[in-house]
């Protein structure tokens, strides 16, 4: 039997705002745990909730550039449930009238297709504490720095189809909350977090399958291969006979296997009901086409004009919108160096294949654009070959200095003078005559035994077009 895949996905982005979104409790990462909770917090008797106005405004630029419905009148709800983390014994959340309705997201996919995702809606709620496992013997530890942290949850449509549109979807989040600013989107930090719903069912029938929910997963990589391991799991149940029963599950990386967590809540068990603490937010017209105003360059706009200014091809742009540091850093290697094309190659294959062998982030980059900029330079004014620049880069990164310096240390500068070359090439086919007697009849093959000769006795540094134009007029007598 053929099987469909069916995925949703609830995304969990922690907003940058200084403080909590109803206290004014830090929400810096890295503290000592339990120094960062205040008293609203952690739910103490007399306490009152304030709105933190900065969450409502990050909330509104994500839902202008998905192009989705704002609620002009949004409502807070009490979600009630207990786990240790949550001392208040509920979350504060929207349930009815969230900040963000209806939008849409456009992927575009490893073949270069694309295709658009539904949004059902993104709301605020705060995020609960966080639960330590690993420094306590056989116990369990709660650091609740986190409790009250703004959170914005994005629900998609349940559109998906496989792993790969899943991960491109995150990715495409990613990429829109970190050009907004309104979130780092560490996921190692659990900056941004996700939820997957999956079920499967067989090709061709209208109704969805049994799903269940696989919470908390925190990298791309984790995302797809967790998808693959619940799809075979649930097919092999269905296969021998079995029903799948709906759950909330983990993904276990280290055994690369989903195991049950809990039966999966539906709303009625939650008993959500309006936080009687917190008036509604109610926002105008003006106040969102301010907003809309201030928004920044979006990486489809990016892309766009990535292609038109720079002539890049769809593909290059895309790769370099992917994320803003990344479309920023070229954009100021472009501006010192005026090679679009070359600044683009240079920084997809060659930088980043760098920062990848070595794990390094481009945050921590030791190249800086102006330096790749004058490397490019030098290509282009014949100081260097492209191949003499592969080792520059390599020194560069290794922080020996500018292009420049090491080209001098080096000694790697390209010999482009015609009178000393045409003096090279004159002694080798003085010395090779048979050689040059055959290339004259005909064989032109021999024109790259002349080339390499050239190289080896300039030990490298003829510059090759030069060497080229030299030799083939020496040759044709």
């Amino acid at each position: 039997m053929q099987w469909e895949i069916v995925i949703g996905l609830e995304v969990h982005v922690q907003l940058a705002t200084q403080t909590k979104i109803f206290s004014g409790a830090s929400t810096a990462f890295g503290a000592e745990p339990n120094t960062q909770a205040c008293a609203i917090d952690l739910g103490l008797p007399g306490t009152l909730p304030v709105f933190n106005s900065e969450a409502l405004r990050k909330a509104v630029q994500f839902g202008l550039a998905i192009e989705a419905e704002i609620g002009k009148r949004s409502v807070f709800d009490r979600k009630n449930y207990f786990y240790p983390d949550l001392p208040k014994g509920y979350q504060v959340t929207q349930m009815d009238f969230p900040i963000v309705g209806q939008g849409q997201l456009e992927i575009t996919l490893e073949d270069g297709s694309s295709k658009v995702i539904g949004v059902t809606r993104a709301h605020l709620e705060e995020d609960a504490g966080k639960s330590l496992h690993e420094d306590f013997e056989g116990m369990s530890g709660i650091d609740l720095n986190r409790a009250g942290t703004p959170l914005l949850e994005i629900v998609s449509e349940p559109d998906i189809r496989n792993a790969k549109e899943a991960v491109a979807y995150l990715k495409k989040i990613h990429a829109i909350i970190t050009y907004l600013g309104i979130s780092d989107g560490n996921m190692a930090e659990g900056s941004m977090r996700c939820d997957v719903n999956i079920s499967v069912r067989p090709k061709g029938q209208a109704e969805f399958g049994t799903r269940c929910e696989i919470k908390n997963v925190n990298s791309f990589k984790f995302v797809e291969k967790a998808i693959h391991c619940e799809v075979q799991r649930q097919i092999d149940i269905i296969e021998d006979g079995g029903k799948i029963v709906q759950e909330t599950r983990l993904y276990d990386p280290d055994k690369d296997e989903t195991r049950s967590m809990r039966s999966k809540e539906v709303a009625n068990d939650y008993r959500y009901f309006p936080e009687p603490d917190l008036l509604p937010v109610e926002i105008d017209d003006a106040y969102v086409q301010a907003i809309r105003e201030q928004l920044p360059e979006l990486p489809d706009a990016k892309i766009e004009r990535f292609i038109s200014q720079y002539q890049l091809s769809k593909y290059d742009a895309t790769q370099l919108a992917a994320s803003r540091l990344l479309a920023d850093y070229f954009e100021q290697v472009v501006s010192a160096c005026g090679q679009a094309k070359l600044a683009a190659n240079w920084v997809l294959v060659e930088l980043l294949g760098q920062l990848n062998r070595s794990s390094t982030e481009l945050s921590d980059n030791p190249i800086s654009a102006e330096q790749l900029g004058q490397l490019i330079q030098r290509i282009q004014d014949g100081t260097i070959s492209g191949r003499q620049a592969k080792q520059v880069f390599e020194a560069m990164y290794q922080g020996e200095g500018s292009p420049d310096a090491i080209i001098e240390a080096k000694g790697l500068k390209q010999v482009s003078d015609t009178g000393a070359l045409e003096a090279m090439i004159d002694e080798i086919m003085s010395k090779n005559p048979a050689q040059v007697a055959d290339y004259r009849g005909g064989k032109d093959k021999l024109f790259g035994f002349f080339v390499g000769q050239v190289m080896k006795a300039s030990k490298g540094q003829a510059n090759p077009a030069v060497v080229n134009d030299l030799l083939k007029a020496k040759l044709q007598g």
